[in-house]
């Protein structure tokens, strides 16, 4: 006895010995292989907040649990304990939204004793770790990562294992046979990967199952008959898996609550038998886009319990339940898209519930339109019937007072927006719950469906920067559950462009789970498919990045439709639950005229920079003839820098005016091609006797473009003054004019693309270089002027400011591809600049832009054309920038802001209108503005070209 108490007290003293050198090795309860696992584990996981110098079980210091203390986001949980509780097993890690950025741990293999491994919403890569098929596992949930690979078939042998979660990764190949070996194995979800083939046969022996999904994927064949043999089956969704139909018999699934199946492939196929018995209990029944054919079954008023019901894009036919009590209890009603007939039952146009009747054969009154914004259903297109302006129901058939050639939409945006010249509207109301229908000017929208998961909010604004030309239109979206129409009514039968404005702002661009997200829909233009799968991240090449798609199409009945739908695809989770659908920034559709047809531009290109000119040589005449005598007399004091031809050269020029020499038909008389006896072509421009323009117009003529000589204006050879004949002769350009290209009837124009004219349009003003010093005309020539600046019409000053003035026009002139005036009997006067200046007040520049271009031009190049045409054109000299500085504005080496007075905008309204419209001097109003070279060259304006011309299209 004595002899054993020195040894007890010796190992008490080395365990306090022990405690002393190391105080906290005592408080270990996770033995040291354990532990050692996790720090490995941490490593591989990129875990950094766990502090090893603390027992793991503890839940101090990081660890955040302890023995029988579970937190749901961040957990190493601690069981199995040893009977004393000296020594502990790690039996759970929970890592939820922690945003590690490693790889899954093969060292979990270690611990012998995990139970529940759940690392959901990381940034995880890599492949599923073969050895933690070794593990006990009961639970493997690793939704929302960027995994890849295949599941190995070893995960078949985890005998313990109930669950299996691995949505929204990027998993792909074929689901392993050995899977159906698991005999436990309650819930299995795969949705939101890449999974392809037929699913094995031998799941059919996974009886156990209570929860299946696997939506968006990409197997193949029929959803298969098996699955009917799953009697436990409490939730099964197939939404957008690859599967062909028509859907198999369920009437063997007696204690399903949750059944979602959509977008399959092709087959049509009945209603689907349904277990009578699960009718108490389902609660979401979603049967969307699975083809099926026949009529509304009965027993969906015996389902007591249903919350939701979606049977949109089927092609089911007959009346709606007349019967409140059939569908009492359910909140959200979707049968969108079928050919339901019949009226529309009191109760569902009187309910305050989600109720969506759409695009159906349904017969309505005229009353029901009214209510289409405030209540009820949505009846958006669900009459059978629409107007001859082709509205659909909830659009009055008297909406339209006026047609339009244009609609721009800032989707979920709360004020108007102007850009680009165009104003676009807000588009700012929630289209959720039971409001699913809105109308604007000219447009309205309607949106189908329901965030399943989460109640999404159906407008996004985010307060990140926009990389893009047109980031104020994409700071706000429109986001939809399933279906979002915009719909364009009172527009112009015509061909129109369409631009959608795209850019995924919901997704992040870190390295965090919430950049993982795919938004994945469908868009359809006048009912047609135009993009699948659409991706706009993918488009973009990232996220809060622009992107634009272009679509030409054709409106013939006064409306256009644009559609965009979510097929089942993209994750739906990610960064929270209910963040999918499509997403649209802005919508901008303008209309374009039909093409001219193709001809050469070669000729243009070489003879454009003298012809363009020809656009302010021109000028119209009015007024009489006069006496020879008198001509002669006005022509007296003038310096003429023209010479003098007698009527017997010109005769001979043209084969005494032969029809086979003439060139053209021009506003004051007929137009002939000459050859002189020296070889020089000319133009000889022959003043018609029935033409009222008067002596001293023709005597303008004459001492103005002598005095312009320069090269960018077309030559006047001189003159002939005989008899009555009055004769003007013109150098002669083999290429034609500008305009006739440009304005011309269109079996004349050519197809001059953007790229040349902005060409053309750089090389007239470097050509203007030289002019800059030009000193003014001191002889003052009064009358009907071109392309004359304000002063040098009043002033007869003509300086470098006025040439700048004339450019300015010609811009607006190349850009619109519309003559300068337009000016007929018996029809209200067009001016270009007047025109321009409306639309920049009311945010409508690209309409601008001609029609004949399409789509084919770069936005940011015509904007700044038309600025600088403004910038040019104002009444002011002093605020016209210098040629020099034009060109370098044009060639992008100065910024035009760089030139914009501070004193006031460009070309203001009650300027305009003096400078472009009637100028008076000495007491008589004069137009300054005139066509472009129509009378030099063969136009020949057509009365239905004028019409369309002047119209403004």
């Amino acid at each position: 006895m004595f002899m054993r108490c020195p040894l007890v007290i010796i190992t008490l003293l080395l365990h306090f010995i022990g405690l002393a050198i190391n105080p906290t090795s005592a408080a270990f309860l996770l033995p040291s292989d354990e532990v050692e696992a996790l720090r490995q584990s941490a490593k591989t996981l990129g875990k950094t907040n766990w502090n090893f110098s603390v027992d793991p079980c503890s839940g101090d210091s990081g660890w955040n649990a302890t023995v029988g203390l579970k937190s749901p986001d961040n957990a190493v949980t601690c069981g199995n304990c040893s009977d004393n509780g000296t020594v502990c097993h790690v039996t759970s890690i929970i890592l939820k939204s922690q945003n590690l950025a490693g790889k899954l741990p093969p060292e979990f293999e270690k611990l012998l004793y995990l139970q529940d491994i759940d690392l959901t919403r990381n940034y995880l890569e890599g492949t599923l770790p073969v050895q933690w098929a070794s593990l006990k596992l009961r639970q493997i949930s690793l939704l929302a990562n960027r995994l890849t690979g295949s599941i190995p078939e070893e995960y078949g042998s985890i005998a313990t294992l109930e669950k299996l979660e691995l949505d929204a990764n990027q998993m792909s190949g074929n689901i392993p046979p050995k899977l159906g070996d698991l005999p436990a194995i309650s819930a299995i979800s795969l949705s939101s990967n890449y999974f392809t083939g037929p699913l094995p046969d031998t799941l059919a022996k996974l009886t156990s199952l209570t929860d299946f999904r696997i939506s968006d994927n990409n197997f193949t064949g029929k959803i298969p008959s098996y699955f009917r043999g799953w009697t436990n089956l409490e939730r099964l969704e197939i939404q957008a898996s690859g599967f062909d139909g028509p859907i198999p018999d369920f009437s063997l699934l007696a204690n399903l609550k949750d059944l979602r199946i959509s977008d399959l492939n092709r087959n049509q196929g009945e209603f689907p038998s349904l277990n009578r018995s699960s009718f108490k209990i389902l609660e979401t029944l979603i049967l969307r886009s699975c083809n099926i054919t026949g009529q509304l079954p009965d027993y969906l008023g015996e389902m007591g319990q249903l919350k939701v019901l979606d049977l949109s894009f089927n092609k089911l036919r007959g009346n709606l339940p007349s019967d409140t009590s059939q569908l009492n209890t359910t909140d959200a009603i979707y049968f969108t898209g079928n050919f339901l007939y019949g009226s529309v039952p009191d109760w569902m146009l009187k309910t305050r519930k989600d109720i969506d009747l759409s695009y159906n054969n349904l017969t309505l009154r005229s009353s029901d339109d009214k209510d289409c914004a405030d209540k009820g259903p949505n009846l958006f297109g669900s009459s059978t019937m629409s107007s001859p302006s082709g509205l659909v129901s909830c659009l009055p058939s008297n909406i339209c007072a006026k047609y339009v050639n244009s609609v721009y939409i800032n989707c979920g945006s709360s004020s108007p927006t102007f850009v680009d010249g165009n104003s676009y509207a807000e588009d700012k109301e929630i289209l959720k719950g039971n409001k699913k229908f809105h109308r604007g000017q000219n447009w309205a929208s309607s949106s189908t469906g329901l965030f399943m998961e989460e109640e999404g909010n159906t407008l996004f604004k985010t307060n990140k920067s926009i990389n893009g030309d047109h980031s104020e239109l994409l700071m706000d979206a429109r986001l939809s559950p399933l279906s979002l129409t915009y719909y364009g009514f009172c527009l112009s039968n015509g061909k129109y462009k369409v631009k959608l404005y795209f850019a995924e702002i919901m997704f992040t661009d870190d390295q965090t789970f919430s950049s993982l997200g795919r938004r994945i829909f469908d868009i359809y233009i006048q009912g047609n498919l135009e993009m699948k799968d659409f991706n706009i991240k993918e488009e973009a090449g990232g996220v809060n990045k622009e992107v634009v798609k272009k679509f030409s199409v054709s409106v013939d009945n006064n409306t256009l439709e644009i559609r965009f739908y979510w097929a089942g695809k993209g994750t739906t989770i990610i960064p929270n639950k209910g963040v999918y659908g499509p997403l649209i920034s802005a919508i901008a559709v303008t209309r374009v005229k039909k093409s001219a047809s193709v001809g050469s531009v070669v000729g243009i290109v070489l003879g454009v920079a003298s012809a363009i000119f020809l656009l302010l040589g021109v000028l119209w005449w009015k007024g009489c003839l006069r006496r020879r005598d008198t001509i002669k007399s006005d022509l007296q004091g003038l310096e003429l820098h023209t010479g003098s031809f007698t009527l017997k050269q010109i005769k001979a020029a043209t084969n005494n005016f032969d029809s086979a020499n003439k060139i053209g038909e021009g506003g004051f008389g007929p137009v002939y091609k000459g050859l002189l006896l020296d070889g020089t072509v000319i133009a000889v421009k022959q003043l018609s006797k029935k033409s009222k323009q008067g002596n001293r117009e023709f005597v303008t003529e004459i001492g103005m473009i002598s005095a312009l000589q320069h090269p960018n204006l077309v030559k006047l050879y001189g003159c002939c003054i005989e008899g009555d004949e009055l004769l003007l002769v013109y150098e002669y350009l083999e290429n034609n004019s500008l305009a006739r290209a440009l304005f011309g009837p269109e079996r004349h124009r050519l197809e001059v693309n953007w790229s040349t004219r902005y060409k053309v349009c750089i090389g007239i003003a470097r050509a203007k270089l030289d002019e800059e010093d030009n000193t003014h005309i001191s002889t003052r020539i009064a009358g009907t002027f071109g392309y004359m600046a304000p002063e040098y019409a009043m002033r007869g000053y003509l300086t470098d400011k006025a040439d700048v003035y004339s450019f300015g026009i010609v811009a607006l002139e190349i850009v619109s591809g519309r003559s300068n005036t337009s000016n007929r009997p018996k029809q209200e006067p067009f001016y270009l600049l007047d025109w321009a200046n409306d639309l920049k007040s009311e945010g409508k520049l690209m309409e601008l832009v001609d029609d004949s271009l399409g789509l084919e031009y770069k936005e940011e190049e015509v904007l700044l054309m038309i600025h600088v045409g403004l910038l040019c054109t104002n009444v002011t000299s002093a605020e016209r920038p210098a040629m020099s500085s034009v060109v370098s504005i044009l060639e992008g080496r100065a910024d035009i802001q760089e030139f914009v007075s501070v004193s006031g905008p460009i070309m203001k309204k009650k300027q305009q209108h003096q400078s472009a419209q009637s100028i008076s001097i000495d007491g008589e109003s004069w137009i300054a503005s005139s066509t472009s070279g129509t009378d030099l060259y063969s136009v020949e304006l057509d009365t239905d070209y004028m019409l369309k011309n002047a119209s403004g299209r």
